[in-house]
């Protein structure tokens, strides 16, 4: 009993390492972890009081018991089961599949990181780009909205600060959940969307499984309460005008819907414009061509232009060269009351007359952004030009000629008040940033468009035209 082993050091401190880390796991792990989900609960419930609309127990539920949920759902398994006698293929091989479907597209929202992580990077970055402004056409309205319905953002989609310009608004309301294009997956950034409740779409993709587990996702969520954020264009637009709406997301909301029991759908419109929007060049070349888009080191090259360009100025200067983005809240649309008005029972459409029936929703809701789209200086002032082709005006003309559009702009009911008519001292400073971007050319007091420059022209007069 007294004979002595003889050891390497190399396999002591192995044995030492492995036993602390045992002991570890076993009683200092899940101590740690049970102290900070309580924090964080606590945190969440006291969130929620200041919160109009809650944080709902789906979003705080693990993201495996989601996957899980999403993968052993019904509809699902009977699609399973379809593709597999379709393709000839193993059940297990079709389900290991869908179970990558699902990891790819449920989110792993955390509260710590949106409302602080998330909050702090939205104002940040809104604030250091543009003077945000915010609006509603009835602001009484939007607190009446029920507190227990499924509430939508609904909105145009201008630009990729869309996504933090509108969190930062509505985050001392609600956490939106976005859905975001694989574009995003990169890392860190893929992470940090994900807790932010995130979640990734294969845009245009035709596999039907992959639809239907999208499918899912959302009918699940909306079902759940979620506060979501949908860009009824589907995409940014490429001419600066409203284009048609996508009709997948809002069908994936509706279609099992019933107006006489359940949560309600509250869908509010949002308008965005902005005074200059960052991707505008970019956008409109992409929607000349049929080009592919740019792989990730032209993307990273451009964003350190844009750093370069920014970073390193004045904030006043910046706001100058960037001027105004606004957001405009409209008339929320109630989804069990407009169902009531019409007589439309989406949960009992087949599928054809159901995508008939919301597109005349998606119609609707395009309709209300569009009247509550933000009348912004430099838009404005292109909307003069576009009028004057190759003529040159004087500063004080383009001044009176925005006067009378805006005059008959409310005449005809829009969601414009004659006190937020812009000052003469901003629709100067617009006329400044487009001759500093050479989109005017300048001579003395008198302003003509650069010919090099007059789809740009367009595109800023299209937002409100």
């Amino acid at each position: 009993m007294d004979t002595s082993i003889t050891i390497p050091v190399w396999l002591l401190v192995i044995l030492v390492v492995g036993t602390i880390y045992a002991i570890a796991g076993s009683l200092l792990f899940p101590g740690t972890r049970w102290y900070i989900r309580r924090r964080l609960n606590r945190s969440i419930e006291k969130l929620n009081t200041n919160l109009k609309i809650k944080i709902r127990p789906f979003q705080r539920t693990k993201r495996q018991v989601l996957i899980d949920r999403l993968v052993f759902d019904s509809e699902i398994i009977e699609a399973i089961e379809a593709t597999a006698q379709e393709e000839d293929v193993p059940r297990d091989v079709i389900q290991a599949r869908v179970l990558g479907y699902a990891r790819e597209i449920v989110p792993s929202f955390n509260a710590y990181v949106y409302f602080r992580i998330g909050y702090w990077i939205a104002k940040r970055v809104s604030r250091f780009l543009y003077r945000v402004r915010v609006g509603a056409e009835n602001p009484n309205i939007l607190t009446q909205v029920d507190p227990t319905a499924t509430v939508v953002f609904v909105m145009n989609h201008r630009s990729n600060v869309d996504y933090l310009l509108v969190s930062y608004l509505a985050m001392e309301q609600t956490a939106l959940s976005y859905a975001v294009g694989e574009w995003a997956r990169v890392f860190p950034l893929e992470s940090l969307l994900r807790a932010m409740g995130a979640f990734f779409v294969r845009r245009n993709s035709s596999n039907k499984l992959y639809r239907k587990v999208l499918e899912r996702y959302v009918d699940m969520a909306t079902h759940e309460g979620v506060c979501q954020a949908v860009y009824l264009e589907g995409g940014l637009t490429r001419d600066g005008s409203l284009g048609s709406p996508k009709l997948g997301f809002l069908d994936y909301m509706v279609r099992h819907f019933d107006d006489s029991e359940g949560r309600d759908i509250v869908f509010i419109p949002i308008g965005i414009n902005y005074d200059h929007v960052l991707e505008d060049t970019n956008m409109m070349n992409r929607g000349k061509t049929d080009n592919p888009r740019s792989g990730a080191l032209f993307h990273l090259k451009r964003f350190f232009v844009f750093l370069m360009e920014n970073l390193f100025i004045g904030s006043k200067r910046r706001w100058r060269k960037n001027g105004y983005a606004s957001v405009n809240f409209g008339i929320p649309v109630s989804c069990r009351e407009y169902c009531q008005q019409h007589g439309i029972h989406f949960h009992r459409l087949e599928r054809e007359a159901r995508f008939a029936a919301v597109a005349v929703l998606a119609n609707i809701l395009m309709q209300s952004i569009r009247h509550v789209m933000p009348v912004l200086p430099v838009p404005l002032v292109c909307s003069v030009f576009t009028e004057t082709g190759d003529d040159s005006l004087l500063s004080i003309d383009v001044i009176s000629r925005i006067d009378q559009m805006i005059n008959k702009r409310i005449e005809q009911g829009g969601a414009m008040r004659r006190e937020q008519k812009p000052r003469n001292q901003t629709l100067t400073q617009a006329l400044e940033m487009l001759t500093q971007r050479k989109i005017l050319l300048q001579d003395q007091d008198e302003y003509r468009v650069n010919p090099e420059a007059m789809d740009l022209v367009k595109y800023y007069a299209n937002s409100i035209n």
